[in-house]
């Protein structure tokens, strides 16, 4: 059996590898006083680390949001084993480039240094065949649900209704808030939320796994029965099975239980799913082994009957998720949304609670804004 990451050939396979190369933007957050705070992490900035590899006079962007220390690992595990290698087969490339991180460490920065890379590899192919990265995946769909998604736990009551009103009168149907930091405020914040969204909005709840397990289950009541949330994410840690299990089998039945967001590898995905720990699956294709990793956690959710979920990242996601067959919805998040737009041409807004693929651009549809970006650059040089 020829490897197609390694041999010649002809087409795409006669093309080889010149260069990736690397770079990472440290974005401040606006926020009250320059921060953002969920029910565990407060922050004052995102970072994005950006990939580019080059072939056949085209290059394929890849990125991911964590540390910076995510730029280094690309740097130094991963440019040196593509370059000259065929971009033919992304996946066959995705399974060396696991082998190589082995022992550097694949969960966490490394599965994001991969799935940087892997999105790239994606975006380069579609840009050797000039067709539209959807178009080259197995697509399902033409289009992304989304929900909006920002409600920090630190934003004044007025800020944050009117943050999430504003997506409802976009036509975005669901809506989503941070809680459980002061579980004592969160009344008052879904109180002012509803009133601003009216009900005919979903409303969702992320506590990012700041609550014990009867504490969760106090507020999965509450927050359903009060004020009609249907989606409570990580209400404990994702990292507990067995309370998100318990979570989803006494919680009232119409509020669905969801994690996935910091699955890495197949493995933390099956313990979800084995462990009956979820109602929806979330997946982060930033984290998840970028594009190819979203193809086998697609391939789960269909085996397990359930849907799939995608986390952030909208410019990627949008495309990427027309190939999950159980496609609930994307994460319209308000962070990755700023950092993709000073960042990036090509962005997709959303029409009608959803974002649509742009098929007249090839692959990812996005170009570098080199100068907007470079005052936050925080590793790399500018290309000439």
């Amino acid at each position: 059996m020829t490897d197609t990451a390694t041999s010649g050939g002809h087409g795409l396979g006669a093309r080889r590898i010149d260069a990736v190369d690397v770079h990472a933007f440290e974005v401040p957050t606006d926020g009250p006083d320059g921060q953002e705070h969920d029910g565990t992490l407060a922050w004052d900035s995102t970072t994005m680390v950006l990939v580019r590899v080059h072939a056949g006079g085209r290059t394929g962007i890849g990125y991911t949001y964590g540390d910076v220390s995510a730029a280094a690992f690309v740097s130094g595990k991963l440019a040196p084993l593509l370059t000259g290698k065929d971009p033919s087969s992304p996946p066959a490339l995705w399974e060396l480039m696991g082998r190589q991180i082995r022992n550097a460490g694949r969960p966490g920065v490394g599965a994001m240094a991969v799935s940087a890379v892997d999105i790239a590899l994606w975006d380069l192919k579609a840009r050797l065949l000039d067709v539209p990265l959807v178009h080259l995946l197995p697509a399902h769909h033409d289009r992304v649900p989304v929900y909006g998604s920002g409600g920090f736990t630190n934003y004044p009551l007025d800020r944050l209704a009117d943050q999430l009103a504003g997506w409802s009168e976009q036509g975005i149907p669901r809506v989503k808030l941070k809680t459980s930091r002061e579980p004592e405020h969160d009344p008052r914040r879904l109180t002012a939320v509803r009133k601003a969204i009216g009900d005919d909005t979903e409303l969702f709840a992320d506590a990012n796994g700041a609550l014990g397990r009867k504490q969760a289950l106090y507020w999965a009541h509450r927050f359903h029965e009060e004020w009609d949330v249907r989606w409570f994410e990580e209400p404990v840690s994702s990292a507990d099975i067995e309370g998100l299990r318990m979570l989803r089998q006494s919680g009232p039945p119409r509020l669905e239980i969801a994690a996935g967001e910091y699955a890495y590898t197949t493995r933390d995905f099956v313990n979800l799913v084995d462990g009956f720990a979820v109602d929806c699956l979330q997946a982060d294709v930033t984290r998840c082994g970028g594009i190819t990793g979203v193809l086998e956690v697609a391939g789960l959710a269909a085996a397990q009957h359930l849907d799939l979920s995608a986390h952030c990242a909208p410019a990627v996601s949008a495309h990427a998720f027309c190939a999950v067959r159980r496609l609930r919805h994307l994460e319209y998040f308000h962070d990755h949304v700023r950092v993709e737009h000073l960042v990036f041409d090509g962005n997709l807004p959303p029409d009608g609670g959803a974002l649509r693929p742009d098929t007249s651009r090839p692959g990812l549809g996005l170009e570098v804004k080199w100068a907007d970006a470079e005052p936050h650059r925080v590793h790399g040089t500018r290309p000439d």
